[in-house]
């Protein structure tokens, strides 16, 4: 009876314990749920970021090696300055092999003056197919004393290329002292070339055009292994000291198919130029191609080997030139000028070794020694005289060469031609003639040498051999 009697507390006892175990079993199993839904912890390993992304690459790019400046935050509107992207896609590009900047077709990007430089891992190309523009105002530009817009610095096997456009917008730099006095700012002391490569190797720039720079348009200084294509490079007659191609201290260089029109030489050689090869362009309006200035400040100056053949010049000042300042030392040597057509060009050839850019110079006696000079089938016209060849008294000019020169007055100057200007102008330089010649004056305007080829005073030039060793 009395087993009887306990069996309803038992039986209330087995139940409070069967629901104290499912009480806990769902407080277990909530606890479980509850640590699922936090965040799991990545291993170290992982490929992913801690946020559980993708991680990022290291530069932006559109394909593997192609680097478009609009994918560094660069806007396009010819009004921001996008110069911060240029710089970035072109230090992505440099990194890898076979980079390529790109500049897409269609939008116009302000750039300031900026500095791209190498080395580079291996072959670079920016590929220019919009239009980059500089900054219209002059108080923009850095306050140093070299001044360029786009600067290449110690690259190699770069190639520039493109169907687009760069814009220096160089108008209030033409007209400093007007731009000066509405604004009353200060003005730099040097104008900015628009692009530049210094001591940089195997450069080509093919197809872009180079429009209204301030100063040179495309410069190379201590370079070497350079290649111009099919490029057009412009600026109005009247803008001063816009050289079209500048060459300094450069060696092994192919200028071809290209169009020059500038307010100074469409294409001028400086002192530590050699073995350069300039074809198959036209020039003008502008200044025709200088060798020189050189020797200026009684400066050593040495160029050497240069040929400029089939190409037109048409309304310059000058066709093909070589200038030389007094006092001056040093050598040119070795220079071929062949197959040109000139038109309306004021003297078509030119050997001036009293260059002077002021009113007057101081007369000296030393200068640039200039010889083995060859001009061959230079035709057309001439609006003030044919030939015009001033060489030093002290140092006279050896080894010239006239052949086949055919060069008659502009139709529109004609009745205005005096007898003289008609004349071709000689002095103290030496070589040979060979028909035809016209004028005719052309025939008798060399000294002949002696018979066994000794020029007067030959030993001056000969000293100045040493100074050169190119």
């Amino acid at each position: 009876m009395k087993i009887i009697k306990s069996s309803p507390l038992l039986a209330m006892l087995i139940g409070f314990i069967i629901i104290a175990a499912a009480i806990s079993t769902i407080s277990v199993e909530g606890r479980k749920h509850h640590v699922k839904r936090i965040k799991p912890k990545h291993s170290r390993h992982s490929k992913d970021t801690p946020t559980g992304s993708p991680a990022p690459a290291p530069y932006p790019s559109t394909h593997d090696g192609v680097f478009d400046i609009l994918s560094f935050g660069a806007k396009g509107d010819g009004i921001s300055d996008d110069s911060k992207a240029l710089i970035g896609a072109w230090k992505a590009a440099c990194r890898v092999a076979g980079g390529k900047v790109e500049i897409p077709a269609g939008k116009e990007f302000m750039v300031k003056a900026v500095t791209l430089q190498g080395p580079c891992k291996e072959e670079t190309v920016v590929q220019i197919e919009g239009t980059l523009v500089a900054p219209t105002k002059i108080g923009s530009w850095p306050k140093s004393s070299l001044f360029q817009w786009l600067n290449f610095k110690w690259v190699s096997h770069v190639t520039i290329q493109g169907s687009g456009t760069l814009d220096a917008r160089g108008y209030n730099w033409w007209n400093l002292d007007n731009y000066q006095t509405q604004r009353n700012k200060y003005i730099p002391l040097m104008k900015p070339t628009a692009l530049r490569f210094y001591s940089s190797g195997n450069v080509m720039v093919r197809d872009i055009s180079i429009v209204n720079s301030p100063l040179c348009h495309l410069k190379f200084d201590d370079s070497d292994g350079v290649k111009i294509n099919n490029i057009t490079i412009s600026s109005p007659e009247n803008s001063p000291n816009t050289d079209g191609i500048h060459l300094q201290n450069t060696r092994n260089v192919e200028i071809q198919h290209s169009n020059i029109a500038c307010g100074d030489d469409c294409v001028s050689i400086q002192t530590g130029s050699s073995n350069v090869h300039i074809h198959h362009i036209s020039c003008g309006p502008g200044h025709g191609i200088s060798i020189g200035s050189l020797g200026k400040d009684e400066t050593v100056a040495c160029v050497s080997d240069i040929i400029v053949e089939d190409i037109s010049i048409q309304n310059t000042l000058a066709g093909v030139r070589i200038k030389t300042w007094q006092g001056g030392l040093g050598v040119v040597k070795n220079l071929t000028f062949s197959n040109i057509q000139v038109t309306d060009v004021q003297v078509p050839i030119v050997i001036d070794q009293y260059y002077c850019d002021k009113s007057k110079c101081k007369n000296q006696t030393s200068a640039v020694s200039i010889s083995d000079v060859k001009y061959n089938n230079i035709v057309g016209s001439f609006t003030a005289q044919p030939v015009r060849i001033a060489c030093s008294n002290n140092v006279p000019c050896m080894d010239v060469d006239l052949m086949d020169i055919r060069l008659r007055p502009s139709g529109g100057i004609r009745g205005l031609q005096t007898h003289q200007q008609q004349h071709a102008l000689c002095w103290n330089s030496y070589g040979k003639t060979q028909g035809p010649l016209v004028p005719s004056s052309i025939g008798y305007c060399l000294k002949k040498s002696n018979i066994d080829g000794y020029y007067p005073k030959r030993f001056i030039a000969s000293s100045h051999e040493k100074l050169c060793p190119l």
